[in-house]
C-alpha cells in the first residue's frame, strides 16, 4: 500500500507540471491565441529557475525566474503575433525552436551543477498518517496551489464579467472591439499569463520534479499540455484532471519498470506519448464536438477596424 501511496504523490506531482502549463496556454486560447512554442519557454524558465537557484539559493527566486523567461518569451511573441500579425502557427514553432537552442547553449555550464537541499513537507503532522500522508500531504505547495489556481479559473471564466469579456474576444473579437473592449491589450496580457505559467511549470521541473538541468529535459511535455487544452475541451477542471491522467501513465512506467514487468523500456517511455495520441485521434473524430467547444478565433489574425 505504501507503494501505491508513492505512485499516486508522484502522479500529482508529474501532472503538476502538465496542468501549470495546460492551463496557462488554456487561458491564451480563450482569448483567440495559439501558442505552439510552450516547449521552448519551458526550457528556457527550467534553466533560468535552475541556474537562479544555484547560484542565489533560493527555491522562490529560482522560481521567480522561471516565471519572468516564461513571461518575457510570452511578451515576444505576443507582439509578433498580435501586433504584426505574423502567423500564429509559425511563430510558435519559432518560438520553440528558439527555446530549444537558447536552453541548450545557456545550460552548459550546468549539467552537472547540484541545487541546495530541498526542504521536506509534511503538512500539519498528517504526513505520518499510513497510506494517506504520503499520498497527499508530503507534496511542494505548488501542487496544492495548481489545484486551488484551477478552481479559481472555473470562477473566473465562468462567473465573472472580466472573465466574458475574454472569453467574448476568443469566440468574435470584432463583436468585442465594436463594443469597445481593446481586443489586441486583452490578448497580450492572456498570452502573458500563459507564459508565465508555463514558465512556472518548466522552473518546477528543474527545481522540484527532477531535479537537475540536462538538454531538453521538458521531453514533450510542452506538447502534451498542448494536447491537454483539446482534451479538456478547454475547460479548467477537465485539463487538470486530464494533466493528472496523463502525469498517471508517465509514473506507470517507472512503477513497471521497477516490478521487474518484461516489457522493453522503449515502449514503456513512449506511453505517454503514444496515449497522446490516441486521445488527440478519438478527439479529431468528432469534428462538429471540437467546433462546438473550441474558440471561434483561436488562431485568426485580428485587425481593427477604425
Amino acid at each position: 500500500m505504501d507503494t501505491y501511496a508513492l505512485l499516486f504523490a508522484s502522479t500529482l506531482n508529474a501532472g503538476t507540471v502538465l496542468a501549470l502549463a495546460a492551463l496557462g496556454e488554456l487561458i491564451a486560447e480563450k482569448s483567440g491565441v495559439l501558442n505552439l512554442g510552450v516547449e521552448g519557454m519551458m526550457l528556457c524558465a527550467a534553466i533560468a529557475g535552475f541556474a537562479m537557484t544555484v547560484h542565489t539559493g533560493s527555491n522562490t527566486l529560482g522560481f521567480l525566474a522561471g516565471i519572468a523567461a516564461g513571461a518575457i518569451l510570452a511578451a515576444v511573441f505576443g507582439w509578433l503575433v498580435i501586433w504584426l500579425n505574423s502567423n500564429q502557427y509559425a511563430t510558435g514553432l519559432a518560438l520553440m525552436l528558439f527555446g530549444s537552442g537558447l536552453s541548450a547553449f545557456v545550460g552548459v555550464g550546468y549539467v552537472q551543477a547540484t541545487l541546495p537541499d530541498r526542504p521536506k513537507f509534511n503538512w500539519f503532522g498528517l504526513g505520518d498518517i499510513p497510506i494517506l500522508g504520503p499520498a497527499l500531504f508530503r507534496l511542494h505547495p505548488l501542487v496544492y496551489l495548481t489545484i486551488a489556481l484551477t478552481a479559481f479559473m472555473v470562477w473566473w471564466l465562468y462567473r465573472t464579467r472580466s472573465g466574458l469579456v475574454l472569453r467574448s474576444v476568443g469566440e468574435s473579437p470584432d463583436s468585442a472591439n465594436a463594443l469597445g473592449y481593446p481586443v489586441r491589450r486583452i490578448r497580450f496580457f492572456a498570452v502573458l499569463f500563459g507564459g508565465a505559467l508555463s514558465g512556472l511549470a518548466g522552473a518546477y521541473l528543474s527545481l522540484v520534479y527532477t531535479p537537475l538541468w540536462v538538454q531538453g529535459m521538458v521531453g514533450g511535455k510542452g506538447w502534451i499540455a498542448l494536447a491537454l487544452v483539446v482534451f479538456g475541451t478547454w475547460r479548467p477542471l477537465r485539463v487538470l484532471l486530464g494533466a493528472y491522467l496523463f502525469g498517471g501513465v508517465t509514473m506507470l512506467q517507472f512503477y513497471l519498470q521497477s516490478e521487474g514487468v518484461q516489457i522493453p523500456s522503449q515502449f514503456l517511455t513512449m506511453t505517454p506519448y503514444l496515449a497522446t495520441i490516441v486521445v488527440l485521434a478519438l478527439i479529431s473524430r468528432n469534428a462538429t464536438w471540437i467546433r462546438i467547444n473550441m474558440p471561434a478565433s483561436l488562431g485568426k489574425v485580428f485587425n481593427p477596424v477604425g
